[in-house]
């Protein structure tokens, strides 16, 4: 994915990602707006900083990704068939703070699931088949009913579902997955069908 792309997306996600954890946002627009002197010209498409993740981090994370979005069947791609690795690549090396506090949990996070990984199985994460892996995500996958010694693993894997959710829905593909439509002009508007109103408890529309 070109790079001019990519910047496009991340920006587009974050307030995507805001939603999905308030802890996750990325610099907010006013701060973006600011400028760090060193801000993407995204007109041209000039990125005065390089991607940073390694071929062994972009594996990981293209695992670990399609596990939380797989492919389904003909309907939706994976998360890394839509680019979601580049997504993880762009957004880390971003030189903003909160951008750069991810960085290190996200970081982190996929050297602590390769190390797993090979404490249990002798080979890393991304070369896991689906019992082995659904071994480790089932013990980091809710934070509250993680076991101290997943602690760590569980909050790393919160951030990389937000982000991962936050990406791949803000795609062109992920928003038709979800049925967004968008805005359009609509001729007529015969207001909330009545099984919306029924289930409000409303007799019918307030207008």
């Amino acid at each position: 994915m070109d790079r001019r792309s990519a910047l496009k997306w991340m920006f587009a996600a974050t307030a995507t990602v805001h939603f999905l954890d308030t802890k996750a946002l990325g610099q907010s627009q006013e701060a973006i707006g600011l400028g760090y002197g060193t801000d993407p010209d995204l007109i041209k498409g000039e990125v005065p900083w390089e991607r940073t993740m390694t071929e062994a981090q972009l594996r990981t994370t293209k695992k670990l990704a399609d596990i939380i979005l797989p492919k389904d069947g003909a309907k939706s791609p994976s998360a890394s068939e839509v680019g979601v690795p580049d997504f993880f690549d762009e957004w880390i090396s971003a030189p903003y703070e909160n951008h750069q506090k991810d960085r290190t949990i996200i970081l982190d996070g996929l050297a602590w699931i390769d190390r797993e990984s090979q404490r249990r199985f002798g080979t890393d994460f991304h070369l896991l088949a689906r019992p082995e892996f659904t071994e480790i995500c089932d013990d980091i996958a809710y934070l509250p009913d993680a076991l101290p010694e997943y602690e760590f693993g569980a909050q790393f894997f919160s951030k990389f579902r937000s982000l991962t959710m936050g990406g791949y829905y803000t795609t062109d593909i992920g928003a038709k997955d979800l049925g967004y439509v968008g805005n359009y002009a609509m001729q007529t508007f015969d207001g909330p069908p009545p099984e919306v109103l029924k289930q409000l408890g409303i007799d019918k529309a307030p207008w």
